[in-house]
């Protein structure tokens, strides 16, 4: 079965897309936080696929995903953000940083499926 893990201060969002995923037939692994997605991958954990929260404490989403795309080793990992804001700037922002999709809060379960479908076909 694949994985996905995804990134999100929220316990309903988590719980969401939890859900979302093993619908979609994803083991999931959910992180509260981006620097404990960062621990987990420089621990040789990989997903098949990564949702990040872009707005969190600390450490954003999209410090996370510069990181990451900064990295050869995860290069075609495949990476979808993940926010309620809808600003043009932040979603090109994210997309120049190296994300292969960009969904909205909340989301349903079909817009999920096309953006995993985009992001995992810009890297599989």
């Amino acid at each position: 079965m694949k994985t996905a893990w995804f990134t999100d201060d929220d316990q309903d969002m988590i719980k969401a897309l939890s859900l979302m995923l093993r619908l979609l037939e994803y083991e999931t692994r959910s992180f509260p936080n981006a620097r404990k997605t960062a621990r987990a991958l420089l621990a040789g954990q990989r997903p098949d696929l990564l949702i990040l929260d872009i707005n969190m404490p600390e450490v954003s989403g999209l410090d996370l995903l510069e990181f990451i795309r900064s990295r050869r080793q995860w290069d075609d990992l495949p990476i979808i953000m993940f926010s309620s804001e809808a600003a043009d700037v932040q979603v090109d922002h994210a997309l120049a940083l190296g994300a292969d999709a960009y969904i909205f809060k909340p989301v349903t379960i079909e817009e999920l499926e096309a953006a995993i479908a985009q992001a995992t076909g810009k890297r599989g």
